[in-house]
């Protein structure tokens, strides 16, 4: 059932409320094409788990080892494909807005990096 005018009107400016409030949530709630072939991934692999596991219960019950050994290796290819599917993502862009007064945060700056530089933005703060 599509939504009416005012329904899309209200959703728009709901989104734009989002993205002005928080603009990084906002893009990490965004469906992008990778994600999406990522999930696909993702569930292919996770039905060839289970039909891996249905070979190797049909092969233990009829005590055909092939069958076994084969379903085994079926499920071993999906676990592959999840982990595969999870954990190639694609690198998102940083949407940080560097702080006033204050220097950009690099993607390379490590945790000491940035707890130093709130300390030091803490510090001059408290001198005004």
């Amino acid at each position: 059932m599509p939504l009416s005018e005012h329904e899309q009107r209200l959703l728009d400016q709901m989104e734009k409320a989002l993205y002005a409030e928080d603009p990084k949530f906002a893009t990490s709630l965004r469906s992008t094409p990778a994600v999406r072939a990522a999930r696909g991934r993702a569930s292919l692999g996770f039905l060839a788990i289970l039909g891996g596991l249905a070979l190797l219960v049909g092969g233990a019950s009829t005590a055909v080892i092939a069958l076994g050994v084969a379903g085994f290796v079926v499920m071993l290819v999906g676990a592959i494909v999840v982990y595969s599917a999870f954990s190639r993502r694609a690198p998102v862009e940083e949407t940080e807005v560097p702080p006033a007064g204050g220097r950009a945060s690099t993607n390379g700056a490590g945790f000491m990096d940035r707890m130093e530089d709130r300390w030091r933005r803490r510090a001059e703060d408290g001198d005004q």
